[in-house]
């Protein structure tokens, strides 16, 4: 009997620690599951690239801020210049007052300087300068406020239902918002549009002018395959992350908001990367993000392909953004009234060749699902074929001019003049308001607008006309860019364009 009782006793001895094991981990799970509970911020996303299979959702449709996540939508407006030949990597971009005195991160930029647009895109997934954002914006779009308008009305072609823009770089704004969906969507988009530029996003770190700037998306090398794509942050959003892996012929796109730090965003995207590649297809059906009509009607909503496993079940009540903001046709036919043409360059994008039904199905569940909303058809313009298909709209003009209507209305033309380059500073729903608009800005800029011949150009927006205020007679973009520094001086926003 006494030797049985040792042997007795050390199996239970065993058995205790085990089952002493067992309650540990426990613990750690449960713990780990009343942190996930206790984060009202958190929403997560992950799809199947190959396919459009959602392999993970949660509060996926739920409004949080983007933060830094917006420069996403600024680089895609960037790089679609790029595409169409609008700009180039060396195009010289000035810094105003207003882009130099945002908050960081940022890049110190000083007023009157100028960066290079391939310096503003490398600044962008570095270093995530604010500063350089709006310089891109402003560069691009004549103003931040209609660069954010042009971002959204793309967002919209893109199947972005629930973003809406309000500046370039992602700083505090109660009315800029989006879903983990609509983030993954523009995801796909920047990859499967732009695979020439898509290399910045992997960029581990970036000499600027004798400053090395590090890449703040630390996924990159952790995960194999990892390549790109973007982090944000803000106090209201917590921490953003956008994570792109593409191994063995799979391909996943996973986005990840509300992170309590920094560190364990990274960790729960690391967990999912390494969670549903595994259940990922080889099988490429094709474009994810291809063409769209220019006309956004309804889609057949098809039932979302269930979570393969449940990372964790988290709340959906919390601090998040408002409610719903109303649809977005004003947005769009605001865009159109500024010479946009997003939904035509939409419509000419290469569609996917041999496409698999279930891809297409999976497709419109995952990104493309339109929610219950009246749209006001997006009417197309009649404009010279553009060389490449990309989805970009074109330069827009802020409205911040003076609207009193002072001084000649009768010097401007309602004909088209022939001229290679023209500088437009306002659309207004009455003719006499542009005429009187671009008589007041000649007479108050004079100089390079001496010789200027104003100008205005009806546009149809559904049942509204409005009249683009433009100045002809500039026989190249020098001097067209002149006369809009010019106006800029003078308190006028303004782009110039070749005619």
């Amino acid at each position: 009997m006494r030797k049985i009782f040792p042997r007795l006793r050390a199996v239970t001895v065993a058995f205790g620690k085990t089952l002493g094991f067992a309650a540990l981990g426990g613990a750690l799970c449960l713990s780990q599951m009343s942190a996930a509970h206790a984060n009202p911020r958190y929403a997560g996303f992950v799809i199947d690239a190959n396919n459009g299979k959602v392999l993970y959702e949660d509060n996926a449709d739920a409004y949080r801020y983007p933060a830094s996540l917006t420069k996403m939508m600024t680089l895609y407006m960037t790089f679609a210049a790029l595409k169409t030949g609008r700009v180039s990597k060396s195009s010289q971009m000035p810094v105003s007052k207003y882009a130099a005195a945002r908050p960081p991160s940022k890049l110190g930029l000083k007023v009157g300087s100028t960066i290079t647009l391939e310096e503003g895109i490398s600044a962008l997934v570095t270093k995530s300068a604010n500063d350089a954002s709006v310089v891109m914006a402003e560069f691009l779009g004549g103003s931040e406020a209609r660069f954010a308008e042009q971002m959204t009305a793309t967002a919209r072609k893109l199947g972005m239902s629930r973003t809406t823009f309000k500046n370039a770089n992602g700083l505090p704004n109660s009315e800029q918002r989006t879903t983990a969906r609509d983030m993954a969507t523009l995801g796909i988009a920047l990859r499967e549009h732009f695979p020439e530029y898509y290399g910045y996003f992997s960029t581990r770190s970036y000499n600027f002018r004798g400053t090395r700037l590090g890449n703040h998306n630390r996924v990159l090398g952790r995960v194999e395959g990892t390549d790109g794509i973007k982090t944000g942050y803000i106090n209201a959003s917590g921490f953003n992350l956008v994570s792109s892996v593409k191994r063995d012929g799979k391909s996943l796109v996973a986005v990840v908001m509300g992170g309590r730090s920094g560190r364990s965003r990274d960790d729960h995207m690391v967990k999912l990367l390494n969670q549903y590649l595994p259940q990922a297809s080889t099988r490429d059906g094709g474009a994810l993000i291809a063409s769209r009509a220019s006309v956004p009607t309804p889609m057949p909503v098809a039932a979302a392909a269930p979570a393969a496993i449940t990372v964790a079940a988290l709340p959906s009540n919390g601090p998040v953004p408002g409610s719903r903001p109303a649809p977005v046709n004003v947005d769009e036919r605001i865009a159109l009234a500024y010479g946009s043409d997003a939904a035509g360059a939409i419509a000419r994008l290469p569609q996917a060749d041999a496409r698999p039904i279930v891809g297409r199905d999976a497709l419109r569940a995952a990104l493309v699902q339109e929610r219950p909303a009246s749209h006001i058809p997006f009417p197309a313009v009649s404009r010279p074929a553009m060389n490449t298909g990309v989805p970009m709209p074109r330069l827009g003009v802020p409205g911040a001019v003076d609207h009193e209507p002072t001084g000649s209305v009768q010097s401007a033309s309602v004909s088209r003049p022939s001229s290679p380059w023209v500088v437009q500073i306002a659309a207004a729903p009455a003719a006499a308001d542009a005429m009187s608009m671009l008589s007041e800005a000649k007479r108050k800029v004079g100089g390079p607008l001496n010789a200027a011949e104003p100008f205005i150009e009806p546009v149809s927006s559904g049942a509204q006309t409005l009249h683009r205020a433009r100045f002809a007679g500039f026989a190249n973009k020098d001097q067209a860019w002149e006369a809009c520094a010019a106006l800029k001086r003078n308190d006028y926003n303004c782009y110039a364009v070749a005619n």
